[in-house]
């Protein structure tokens, strides 16, 4: 077991926010770090088809952990093929009231109502500036709760972190800022990738993360205006966290708001996976997010049409060792 591994164990007796801050805190510091980006089997690398992204594994850290870009580089020694960091708004903002986030220990779950608290951009694009890159590293932005122009934060979070990072995310999923997620309706986001295409993105791949929660329509609504009007787009992430609670969930923080993520969005999030691959037929990347926590989830991922898959709420469980044991088990897996 990772030393690690141990530390993670011991700092959930920490509430989650603090452990959360703790965690982060510590790593910046090189603590708990194992002391060198691993050499990882080749036979995991891979290369995102349409966006160019060459991947030591494909499985990432997704938004969420390090949202002020603070520990990318050190979060790439455990085993990750690439970091994503943020979400980042123009402006700093604190987010929503504590407590805002709720260990689902018995379901293996997480719920979160952060409301993209973090540091602002001028600070996100200083730390994203002096990184090393030893493996691709994301930005993904978004709009702050009190702009009077959505489409113009992430017009201005684009431009911001464009000349520093590896792609870029558009996240207009979280169901923790009021009204964001009505950017995926046809009409709103066809307005955002017209003005988003236009900005200035320095050549980066960029990909749109979109909610679990989309029905049918919703889902055959947003592959129209990507494919009419997202052709600058790279692919896309699915998914982000859900509102739905499943009858299952057994914890007593179940009935918290906010979005749910870990193991009960691993079916849901798979199964709006592969109806976004069948719609979009292989004319964008895709990467497969939402309750992985072994191997086994990852295969699944893409095979229902994943080019990469994130990870974030199993490390609250199963520590950051989690990542160095999948990347092994999909490399002694049979050809």
């Amino acid at each position: 077991m990772m030393l690690a591994d141990l530390g993670a164990r011991a700092i959930r007796i920490l509430p989650p926010e603090a452990a959360h801050v703790a965690t982060v805190r510590l790593l910046s510091k090189g603590i708990g770090a194992p002391a060198r980006v691993p050499q990882l089997p080749p036979r995991l690398a891979v290369t995102l088809p349409k966006s160019g992204l060459k991947l030591a594994s494909p499985v990432g850290l997704a938004a969420g952990f390090d949202k002020n870009c603070d520990v990318p580089d050190v979060m790439a020694r455990f085993g990750f093929g690439f970091v994503e960091c943020g979400t980042v708004t123009p402006k700093p903002q604190p987010g929503n009231p504590k407590p805002r986030l709720f260990r689902l220990e018995e379901d293996r779950a997480v719920i979160n109502r952060m409301g993209f608290n973090n540091n602002g951009l001028d600070y996100f694009v200083r730390r994203l500036s002096r990184l090393s890159h030893a493996v691709p590293v994301g930005a993904n932005v978004g709009a702050n709760k009190d702009s009077e122009d959505r489409i113009a934060d992430y017009v201005t979070g684009i431009e911001g972190v464009a000349p520093y990072a590896d792609y870029i995310t558009i996240n207009i999923s979280s169901p923790n800022t009021p009204g964001l997620r009505g950017l995926q309706d046809k009409a709103s986001l066809t307005a955002l990738l017209a003005r988003c295409g236009a900005a200035d993105r320095k050549g980066k791949p960029a990909f749109l993360k979109v909610a679990p929660d989309l029905d049918a329509d919703g889902i055959a609504d947003v592959c129209g205006v990507v494919r009419s009007e997202g052709a600058w787009l790279s692919g896309l992430i699915i998914s982000n966290t859900t509102l739905a609670r499943p009858a299952s969930l057994k914890s007593a923080a179940k009935g918290e708001t906010g979005g749910l993520s870990g193991a009960p969005l691993f079916d849901p999030s798979t199964e709006v996976l592969a109806r976004f691959a069948r719609a979009l037929d292989g004319a964008f990347d895709l990467i497969g997010a939402g309750g992985i926590a072994s191997a086994a989830h990852v295969r699944a991922k893409l095979a229902a049409g994943a080019h990469a898959v994130q990870l974030y709420s199993a490390l609250v469980y199963e520590g950051p060792g989690l990542v160095q044991t999948i990347n092994r088990e999909l490399a002694a897996a049979p050809a």
